[in-house]
């Protein structure tokens, strides 16, 4: 994930004024942009931006590594400095609105308005309420922990890992719902944050917080809704045919009583708290019994890799496409363990920090493959941090939100079981049939779910963005698009006083998630396009491109761009086309897909 470094967060209640710095601010604002041309005015904003950032980001990394009062205060002073900024700048380059303008100055001007995830209203206090509650929400997440009647607490990282290895139904169970008790006291706050954003938004000209997130994809809100239903569908048969298996196994390895063949899957049951990745289940669902196991961790338990020495090995893939090593300042600034001493908040992150020029990621590592696979994609944000650092700041970004996760999942698709063999770290591998389904399965179970998931969180906040979904039904909103997307539910029944979305992280940290579902669709994508560069010749799940300068060159040459063009501009550059296409997904896994329709055979699928 990359870290949304102008993120508006706070952990405590602050009551600091703004308004003294407003006015001064202001008076300088409105008379430069008085006498301002337009390109002035963003040659002006993006030395001011770069400021910000800055600030922001050493802020917000503090913050997010030191828990802490004090660090709580300085994440808020200084993302509530840029909210009255961004509100400034925004409400000046209105000056500006009707003019014919070049195209890059248009681009700036407009990317202006959308430089937030929650945009703040045009008053100190509630920008001030704003930030605050904000930083509630994470810290209660960062800090949350579960205590069983047993009087064990644990934590979220600490839930998680239970989650991915114990098979005691009623273990997973309460698990499941204790992490959910995090969130209950954060469903107000939210609330009352979801109202200050968009009243935040309508203050740009927009209906609504949801409408302002879609309207970064270059498209309407009305034309990237229609886009992003094409591409589910595309995918779609691909998830029915490996729910339906899933379904069936389990319901053999616990029982039919435990989970039913004809209805949806428990969500405790799956192996992640989220249901997003299926990747645990794999010792229940491998099709052939050992073969062809893929078993890095025990290479990298029995050669005990530290942390670094596994992020040393993501380095090196990129640097095999002719990109550069990476700044001494990132081995020596980055986070890769949880500390003992301190709370942090262990999601992972990449951090650009200083326009690009101080790149770090932010990880509490453990020794297995998954991790392994992470740090690969969390490399990919800094890589694309890094080349395009000498655009201007507003433009030091994804083409869109989708690009930027997808690049290091791109590079994930070529840890084939060449590549892995090549560096060590597993020995040769077996290429049967059966082997190849095997490895297909591992992935698509780690795949496959989340984009049914990565489809449904920001679905479920556009209606809660736009009213139709009000507070009272929050839940129900909730596991009905679940349900519908993803054909889970909860084994318990759940009431409108929960408010299980928050205990996602994405949710009370306010990180638009359409990001990871686009980011899906152009990891495939990506992955064909680099694969011709490279002169592959073959199925597309055989194809790596480690060591291929040529496919480096082209990777390179879109990084560099940023978001300085509309995304089906850069897209283009890369695939040759200016559409997002779903169907090289289906076509990675054809392999598993003959597969799962065969197992299938005579069973009733669906939900």
């Amino acid at each position: 994930m990359k870290r949304n470094l102008l993120l508006l967060v706070v952990f405590f209640a602050l009551g600091f004024a703004a308004c003294a710095q407003r006015s001064s601010d202001d008076n300088g604002g409105e008379a430069a942009a008085s006498t301002e041309t337009a390109e002035e005015f963003v040659a002006r904003m993006n030395t001011e931006l770069a400021g910000h950032y800055r600030e922001a980001g050493a802020a917000g990394w503090v913050y997010s590594t030191y828990i802490t009062e004090d660090t709580a205060l300085l994440q808020s002073r200084a993302n509530a400095r840029y909210a009255e900024w961004h509100t400034r700048m925004v409400e000046e380059s209105m000056r500006y609105d009707g003019q014919d303008l070049p195209a890059e100055t248009r681009r700036a001007l407009d990317l202006l308005k959308l430089n937030t995830s929650a945009p703040a209203p045009d008053d100190a206090d509630k920008r001030n309420e704003l930030a605050e509650l904000g930083t509630s929400m994470e810290g209660a997440y960062g800090a949350g922990e579960y205590c069983d009647a047993g009087g064990n607490c644990r934590g979220g990282q600490e839930l998680e890992n239970f989650m991915t290895s114990s098979r005691d139904p009623d273990a997973l169970l309460d698990a499941w719902q204790g992490w959910r008790t995090i969130a209950i006291p954060m469903r107000n706050d939210y609330a009352r944050f979801v109202e200050l954003a968009n009243e935040g938004a309508r203050g740009l000209g927009y209906a609504d917080l949801g409408e302002m997130w879609r309207s970064s994809y270059d498209l309407t809100p009305a034309e990237f809704e229609a886009d992003t239903l094409r591409l589910w569908n595309e995918m779609k048969p691909l998830y029915d045919e490996l729910h339906c298996h899933v379904r069936a196994e389990l319901g053999e390895y616990y029982g039919e009583d435990v989970v039913p063949q004809d209805g949806p899957i428990p969500a405790h049951l799956l192996g992640n708290m989220w249901a997003q990745s299926w990747s645990f289940l794999y010792d229940i669902m491998e099709p052939y019994d050992g073969v062809a196991e893929l078993d890095v961790t025990s290479t990298l338990e029995s050669r005990n890799y530290s942390p670094e020495e596994m992020v040393r090995s993501a380095e090196s893939f990129y640097v095999s496409l002719g990109m550069p090593r990476l700044p001494d300042t990132f081995w020596e600034r980055s986070m890769f363990t949880k500390p003992a001493d301190r709370d942090v908040v262990c999601h992972a992150s990449a951090w650009g920090l200083d326009g690009g020029n101080d790149l770090r990621i932010k990880m509490c590592i453990r020794q297995n493959y998954d991790e392994l696979r992470v740090i690969y994609h969390e490399l990919g944000h800094n890589y694309y941090q890094g080349a395009y650092r000498d655009q201007p700041a507003i433009f030091q970004d994804g083409a869109n939100g989708g690009f930027h996760e997808a690049i290091g999942d791109t590079v994930v698709l070529s840890m084939t079981p060449g590549y892995l063999a090549e560096v060590g770290l597993i020995g040769e591998a077996e290429q049967s049939e059966e082997a190849v389904i095997n490895r297909q399965m591992q992935m698509a179970l780690g795949i496959v779910p989340a984009l049914p998931w990565t489809k449904l969180v920001d679905e479920w906040r556009w209606g809660v963005f736009n009213g139709e979904t009000t507070p009272d039904n929050y839940n129900d909103a909730w596991w009905d698009l679940r349900l519908n997307y993803q054909g889970v539910a909860p084994a318990v029944e759940r009431g409108t006083e929960d408010f299980d979305p928050g205990a996602k992280y994405h949710i009370p940290a306010n990180v638009s998630y359409t990001r990871y579902f686009i980011a899906r669709v152009l990891q495939f994508q990506f992955h064909r396009a680099l694969c011709d560069a490279a002169g592959h010749e073959g199925p597309l799940h055989e194809c790596s491109v480690y060591g291929s300068e040529e496919a480096g060159e082209r990777f390179w040459a879109m990084l560099e761009a940023g978001s300085s063009e509309p995304w089906p501009n850069t897209l283009e550059k890369l695939t040759g086309t200016r559409q997002m296409d779903a169907t090289a997904i289906v076509d990675y896994f054809q392999p598993l897909m003959g597969y799962l329709r065969e197992q299938n055979e005579g069973r009733s699928c669906g939900w």
